[in-house]
């Protein structure tokens, strides 16, 4: 017979568990699993263990069960995508803080030159008040 590509609905699920228990109890890996079974892509296989594994992959929280190594590693990644997820959030928040820091100085250097007035040493709102302002006549 000739090779013939399967597709996800041809799994029953009864060889799905299957799968999964063995990668959990360590007898596998899931490229061990794609050779034995004959799946083609470890995507696949990974999705199952979301779906049916007893480990809670979403939120990398240890099961009852000792980890395998496959559970580790994908434990891992999944902890690093999310340190460089809130890594770029982190340096894009940096940037937008530094450069309101910079507006605001100029903002500031400008107020003082058009005013006269040395907002940086003048700490209390009474001697900000002081400063002479044009009176407008009616």
């Amino acid at each position: 017979s000739g090779y013939q590509k399967r597709t996800q609905k041809d799994y029953s699920l009864s060889l799905k568990h299957q799968i999964v228990f063995e990668i959990e109890q360590g007898e596998l890996s899931t490229t061990g699993a794609l050779k034995k079974y004959g799946i083609q892509s470890r995507s696949t296989i990974v999705g199952w263990l979301r779906k049916y594994g007893k480990f809670d992959w979403e939120n990398q929280t240890p099961s009852h069960m000792p980890k395998t190594p496959e559970q580790k590693i994908l434990e891992l990644e999944a902890k690093v995508k999310l340190l460089e997820k809130q890594n770029a959030f982190l340096a894009a928040q940096n940037t937008r803080a530094d450069k309101k820091a910079i507006i605001f100085d100029m903002m500031i250097d400008i107020a003082e030159k058009e005013y006269n007035i040395e907002i940086r040493k003048n700490s209390s709102p009474e001697q900000l008040n002081n400063t002479k302002k044009p009176t407008k006549k009616a």
